[in-house]
C-alpha cells in the first residue's frame, strides 16, 4: 500500500485505550503469529511488497487490533507490530507511517463481530475474478468450501466515484465490510481481495486456498468442453469446511518458516 504521512495519536484514540494496554504489551502469542502469518502469506505469494493482515487484540478485543506498521510483508518483525483502535487511529508506533488502507480492517472488525483475522492482497490469481465479466469465484475441491457461500465484489466506484483504488477512508472501509457481508472472501475490482476467519491460522488458510482455487478453476474453465465446469455443491462445501485442514496447513508452514533457526 501507499505510505502515509506519520499519523500522530488523537486525543479520542488515547482515552480508548484500557489501563490493561496502557500497561502491557501485545501477548508474545499473538506476535509471533502475526508475524509468522506475514511470512507466510509472503512465502505463498499471496502478498508481494504490498498487502497486511490484522488480529483482533486479546487484551481489549473489541476495541483494537494489531497489524504491522507501513512494511514489506516479508520485512515485518514482533517490534514493526501496532496497536490501533477500531477506527484506525493507531495508539502505538504513532510517529511513523501507517498503512493506508488499514481502514478495511478496522470496519471490518467493526460490522463483523465473529470475524478475528483479516487479510488484504493483491494476489494475481484472484484478480481476474474481480474484472472478467460473468466470472465467479467457485469452489473447486474440498480444501475451499469457504467459497461456497458466495464470493462477492466491491465496486469502489459505487462507494467513492473515481479514486485511485485504494481504501484509504473509513466510509470506503465501511462500504468494502458491507460488500462482504455474512462471506468469507471479497474480490476488490481492479485491486485484490480482502479474505477473514475466526483466527489468523484460518485467515491464512484462506488467502492461501482462495489463490489456489483460482488458478485451478481458470486451469479447468480452459480444459472443459465449452468452459463447463463441475463445482463443489452447497452442501459439499458446508460439509468440507470442517476437520483438520486448518490446523494441519499451519502447522507445516510453520515448519516451513521456521525450520533451521
Amino acid at each position: 500500500m501507499a505510505a502515509k504521512t506519520p499519523v500522530k495519536t488523537p486525543a479520542k484514540a488515547q482515552v480508548k485505550t484500557s489501563a490493561k494496554t496502557a500497561s502491557s504489551k501485545p501477548s508474545k502469542t499473538q506476535l509471533d503469529d502475526l508475524v509468522l502469518a506475514n511470512k507466510i502469506l509472503f512465502h505463498f505469494q499471496v502478498v508481494d511488497a504490498f498487502g497486511h493482515i490484522s488480529v483482533r487484540d486479546d487484551r481489549d478485543p473489541q476495541n483494537q487490533y494489531l497489524m504491522a506498521r507501513h512494511l514489506p510483508p516479508g520485512m515485518v518483525t514482533a517490534k514493526d507490530i501496532v496497536t490501533f483502535d477500531m477506527d484506525s487511529n493507531p495508539l502505538t508506533h504513532t510517529d511513523m507511517a501507517q498503512m493506508s488502507e488499514r481502514f478495511i480492517h478496522g470496519e471490518i472488525f467493526k460490522m463483523r463481530p465473529d470475524v478475528i483475522s483479516v487479510v488484504h492482497c493483491h494476489a494475481r490469481p484472484l484478480i481476474p475474478f474481480g474484472t472478467a465479466k460473468g466470472a465467479k469465484l467457485r469452489p473447486m475441491t474440498h480444501m475451499c468450501g469457504f467459497l461456497g457461500c458466495g464470493v462477492p465484489i466491491y465496486e469502489i466506484r459505487d462507494a467513492g466515484g473515481m479514486t485511485d483504488m485504494l481504501v484509504r477512508t473509513a466510509p470506503l472501509g465501511k462500504a468494502l465490510a458491507e460488500t462482504l457481508a455474512d462471506k468469507a472472501v471479497v474480490l476488490m475490482r481492479g485491486h485484490g481481495a480482502t479474505m477473514v476467519g475466526r483466527s489468523i491460522q484460518e485467515t491464512v488458510f484462506r488467502a492461501v486456498y482462495s489463490m489456489d482455487n483460482a488458478v485451478v478453476q481458470m486451469q479447468a474453465h480452459a480444459l472443459a468442453a465449452g468452459g463447463e465446469v463441475e463445482f463443489l455443491s452447497l452442501e459439499e462445501s458446508e460439509k468440507s469446511m470442517g476437520g483438520r485442514n486448518v490446523p494441519r496447513s499451519w502447522s507445516l508452514w510453520k515448519h516451513q518458516m521456521t525450520a533451521g533457526r
